[in-house]
């Protein structure tokens, strides 16, 4: 009766055939086996086929330019391509729903950004559940952002172009990679805190706005470093600050906009990757085990340092916990500055 005992916990019965509760739970016993090891059979031979990495921006921006980085060096590694696929639009909602309903089999992955974490609070209305139909991998990236300005502009600091936009109200202009993006939230948190009047001109991605910036078809921007280092360097670009809590190590004679005049302001960035909720443990513990060894190569290293970048390569628990923190601190900016989608 020892079998009957148990199959009335399972199955919420007694059945009075004590042979046919022993049948019914050795073979719910198998089933469950055999999907089990039709389970981890599949997270060991993961990966045998081509994985599509998908960044919900255009290409040339900092989440393309890292996504392929990492995913290059992903390739080596694993030994299958893994493929980046441009999904831009709706301020990176477009490309980001597309991970979120895609299988969960460990072959969608998306390399994203901060506006992955402002868009909760920015968005009347998202088509997924940023914390719940997502699973973080690991953060790839920190950094920050440089203020910059077209050399047309006749400012020198931060100082000076809160003073121009003040004598200016209304005519200032910046740009950014979308509405939603860190870029664009960057500039309504200096209009919050500097009370300057600016006008926000969102671009499809962020290699239209910084050729708009460097055409001289608007006044300043908060660029990636990784966009910005080259025309900054060559002159094209006025490097005017960064945006983080200290100078980059790229540039040490650019100040941060903290120590310019507007003490405590401080956005940064990072990169991280995520799969769709769902995807096995295993799997997600051997891209995270991957993606570590990757970001810490010597070769990623080298890259990320020119790009203004650091590695992280965290644990998806530090990494899940790192995003719901963002979004929460970005949920207090929206709020107090009264920030909208336009």
């Amino acid at each position: 009766m020892a079998y009957t005992g148990i199959a009335s916990v399972i199955y919420g019965e007694v059945d009075n055939s004590d042979g046919c509760v022993m049948r019914r739970f050795f073979r719910a016993a198998m089933i469950t086996c055999a999907c089990t090891y039709a389970m981890c059979a599949a997270a060991q031979s993961y990966p045998n086929r081509a994985i599509r990495m998908i960044v919900a921006l255009g290409p040339g921006g900092g989440t393309d330019v890292t996504g392929r980085i990492v995913s290059q060096k992903l390739s080596e590694q694993m030994g299958v391509p893994v493929v980046v696929e441009n999904r831009p639009g709706a301020g990176t909602l477009i490309g980001t729903e597309v991970v979120a309903k895609s299988a969960p089999d460990g072959y969608t992955l998306m390399t994203s950004s901060p506006e992955l974490s402002i868009n909760p609070s920015l968005q009347a209305k998202l088509p997924y559940d940023t914390l719940k139909d997502f699973v973080a991998i690991s953060q790839l990236t920190t950094g920050q952002y440089f203020l910059s300005t077209h050399p047309s502009v006749p400012v020198k600091n931060v100082k000076e172009l809160i003073a121009l936009a003040k004598a200016r109200p209304g005519r200032m202009t910046y740009g950014s990679s979308g509405n939603g993006s860190a870029n664009h939230l960057g500039g309504v948190l200096l209009q919050h805190m500097t009370g300057a009047t600016l006008v926000h001109v969102p671009y499809k991605s962020a290699a239209q706005s910084a050729t708009a910036l460097m055409s001289g078809e608007i006044d300043f921007m908060m660029s990636s470093t990784s966009a910005a280092i080259t025309p900054i360097k060559s002159g094209r670009l006025r490097g005017i600050a960064v945006t983080g809590p200290k100078r980059l190590a790229l540039t040490p004679e650019i100040p941060t906009v903290s120590e310019s005049g507007v003490p405590g302001f401080e956005v940064t960035g990072w990169y991280m990757m995520l799969a769709p909720s769902g995807v096995p443990r295993d799997v997600i513990n051997k891209l995270n085990a991957e993606i570590v060894k990757a970001v810490h190569s010597a070769a990623v290293k080298d890259r990320f340092a020119a790009l203004g970048t650091e590695p992280v390569g965290n644990s998806p628990e530090a990494c899940g916990e790192f995003l719901r923190s963002e979004i929460a601190k970005w949920t207090k900016v929206v709020r107090a500055a009264g920030a909208k989608a336009d």
